[in-house]
């Protein structure tokens, strides 16, 4: 009789290592790092950060903002910065993401978009959720801007009032 050999299978489990999904927007992919860009908006970031600390600061960079804007951008966006301030002095000026902005303890409650910025036809004016504009269940939050006549100074001064009360 032939002997019998029985042979043990060892189980071995892998541990595979998984990683995190990327949820940064991708660098230059030749080299691995950040383009001009995005080196630019980091800066400007942390500046913005540091000009929150300081009132005076961050009224210098929203002046300084508004002084970069093409016309006839930069003259609506000094119109309407006369017009926030008039309606609610209480908001701090400053940047937020390199546009004029307003802000209550900290948080951003309206902003103006040049037209420039982003190559559109228009200007905006817009709010954020921490601006009191809630009415029923759908309401609009920005406002395209082609012109400044009486009629839309008096409905941003209306809507800025209702935004911080």
């Amino acid at each position: 009789m032939a002997a019998k050999t029985t042979s043990t299978k060892k189980k071995t489990t892998s541990t595979k290592k998984t990683t995190a999904k990327r949820t940064s927007a991708p660098r230059n992919s030749s080299t691995g790092k950040f383009s001009a860009e995005e080196r630019a908006a980091m800066k400007e970031y942390a500046q913005e950060l540091k000009a929150q600390k300081n009132k005076e600061d961050g009224k210098k960079m929203l002046q300084a903002a508004i002084a970069k804007m093409k016309e006839p951008d930069r003259t609506m966006a000094k119109r309407v910065d006369a017009l926030i301030m008039a309606a609610a002095p209480d908001l701090a000026q400053r940047t937020w993401y390199g546009m004029p902005a307003y802000a209550r303890d900290d948080k951003v409650v309206c902003f103006f978009q040049d037209a420039q910025k982003f190559k559109a036809r228009y200007a905006t004016l817009g709010f954020s959720d921490e601006a009191g504009l809630d009415k029923g269940g759908m309401w609009p939050t920005s406002y395209a801007l082609m012109e400044l006549t009486p009629a839309e100074e008096k409905q941003i001064t209306a809507l800025v009032k209702k935004a911080v009360r």
